[in-house]
Order: C-alpha cells, then structure tokens, then sequence
C-alpha cells in the first residue's frame, strides 16, 4: 500500500449507493455474523482479531455497538487501549498487547491499537524515526505470529473521516447531552495535528502491510458500518467452520 495519500481518497460512500438500502443490507449481514460467530465459538480452531484505527471522533466506538453487540458478548471481547502505565512502559511496547489478543475460538476487537505507538508518539515526538521503523518492524513480525502461530486472522481498519466531520463531532459533544461524557479538551490540541496524523498514517500504510489495511469511508455511519461488517462476513465464511459433534468421553 506504497504513496496513499488520504487527502485523495473519499471519505464518503459512492454517490449510487442508498442509504436506506444499505442499512437494510446490513442489518441481513449481522444476523449471518450472528450464527457465524457461535460456529466460530464453538469450533474454537480459529481467532479473529479486529484492529479499529482513527482520529478522535472518527467513530469507533458507535461502530462496536452497532456491528458487534449483535453477537453473543460471550464470544466477543473488546479493548481500548489508553495511556500506557507505569507498569506498561517499563514493558516493551508489545507487552500489553499481546496479552489482550484473542484465544481461539474468540473475536477481539481492538479500539486504538498497537499503532498508537508508532503513531502519537512519533507526532508528538516521543520516538524518533529510527526507533518508529524498528517497531514498524516488530509488529509485523507481531502480527504474522499470531497468523501462523494461533490461526488468528487479522482486519485492519482505519475509519477515514473528514476534518470538517471531525470537528462537526467534537462539537457535537459539547452541546449534545447525551456524548458530553466523551468531551475531552486536549481533542482539539490533537485536531489542530491533522497533516501531522495524516503523515503519520501513511507511512504506517506503506511499512505496516503485511496485514493489508482497508480504508474505509466514515464520514456517514451507515456506510462504514456496512463495510466493516461485510468484511467480518466475508472472512468468516472463508474459514469452512463445522459444529465439533458430541465430545468422546
């Protein structure tokens, strides 16, 4: 995924596509993930670990509820990474990752990631680019253990909005009373960052993928949702899952 340049690319769904339709395409979609994601459980052969990325208010929050809290909660596992503690830093970066990722059998959805560290550190100038390249390094070599080593299949999101939709959103959640519970001053600082996060990205998108990416379009939820859950969809009937049958005493 070499020279992505986001400013090029959409942040909205094509202008042919129905909202209404879509929707109704997708809610068709969650009920198949619903009986897949039980198959998945049961078998316990394979994991799927699903990475969310994205600038403040893109929308991955909204999306765990609307694409995974149809499934069975027992099956599905959510995490967020935030600051890292004390504890976490005198790890190395990896460390507390790897004890979030999924054991077979289970879907983990990662809300911010492992690429937080090559990311607003490297904005923020915590890292400097030769160590930000050594991790680039490290979590591809992450990742292709957790393919090869525990059958776990990895997607890639980055939720693609606009900086006009973005700060239509932190607006949002100063005047809206149901997400003032999200406001966050230091969202703005970050914003004021954007080409910053731009450049930051692309370059995680040309070195960190081994494990492609897909962009998805987030300026409209109804679309994101739809793409994201299709992806889901499309990788768990790949996997030719059978229920195990009655286990031999």
């Amino acid at each position: 995924m070499a020279n992505i340049k986001l400013k090029e690319i959409s942040t909205r769904a094509p202008k042919d596509w129905d909202k209404e339709e879509t929707k109704e395409k997708t809610a068709a979609i969650l009920a198949k993930l619903d009986e897949l994601q039980n198959l998945l459980y049961a078998e316990s052969k394979h994991s799927i670990l699903v990475i969310l990325q994205g600038m403040d208010a893109s929308g991955k929050d909204g999306l765990v509820r609307k694409v995974f809290t149809s499934m069975n909660p027992q099956g599905v596992n959510v995490h967020s990474f935030k600051v890292p503690t004390s504890v976490e830093l005198s790890h190395d970066f990896l460390w507390r990752i790897h004890a979030a990722v999924p054991a077979k059998g289970m879907i983990q959805l990662f809300n911010r990631s492992h690429y937080e560290d090559i990311l607003v550190t490297r904005v923020h100038k915590m890292i400097d680019d030769k160590t930000a390249k050594k991790r680039m390094k490290a979590i591809n070599d992450f990742e292709q253990l957790l393919q090869e080593h525990n059958d776990t299949h990895i997607l890639k999101f980055y939720l693609h909005i606009s900086p006009e939709e973005q700060q239509e959103r932190l607006q949002e959640r100063i005047h809206d009373v149901t997400k003032q519970w999200k406001y966050n001053e230091r969202d703005f600082e970050e914003a004021k960052l954007w080409d910053d996060y731009m450049a930051a990205y692309e370059d995680c998108f040309e070195h960190c993928n081994d494990v492609p990416w897909t962009i998805v379009p987030a300026d409209q939820n109804w679309y994101k949702e739809h793409i994201i859950a299709s992806a889901l969809l499309k990788t768990l009937e790949k996997l030719d899952m059978k229920f195990p049958g009655l286990k031999k005493g």
